[in-house]
C-alpha cells in the first residue's frame, strides 16, 4: 500500500507540471493558430494585408492556395496565403 501511495505522489508534480505547460503554451498558441486560419479564410477582394515580409498591400484576386495582390499601381504579385501576418483594419494603415 505505502508503494502505490509514493508512486503517485512521485507522479502528482509532473501532472501539474503539465497541466500548467499546457494552459501556459499550448493552449493560447491553438487559439491564435485558428484565429490565424479564420482570418485567411475571410480574406476578400480590396481588403489590405500585412505580409510576413512587412509590404502591406490590397487583394486583388483571392485564390484556393494564393493570393493577387497589388503593391502599388503598377505591381500585382502573386503571394501564398501562408505568408499573409495579418488583416489591416480601416483606419490603421499608418500605425
Amino acid at each position: 500500500m505505502g508503494q502505490q501511495g509514493s508512486v503517485i505522489g512521485s507522479l502528482a508534480p509532473l501532472l501539474i507540471l503539465f497541466a500548467i505547460f499546457y494552459f501556459l503554451i499550448i493552449r493560447p498558441q491553438q487559439k491564435q493558430q485558428k484565429a490565424h486560419k479564420e482570418m485567411l479564410e475571410g480574406l476578400t477582394k480590396g481588403d489590405n494585408i500585412v505580409t510576413s515580409g512587412g509590404l502591406i498591400a490590397v487583394i486583388v484576386k483571392p485564390e484556393e492556395d494564393f493570393i493577387k495582390i497589388k503593391l502599388n499601381d503598377d505591381t500585382i504579385v502573386k503571394l501564398d496565403r501562408a505568408f499573409v501576418a495579418r488583416k489591416v483594419e480601416a483606419g490603421n494603415e499608418n500605425a
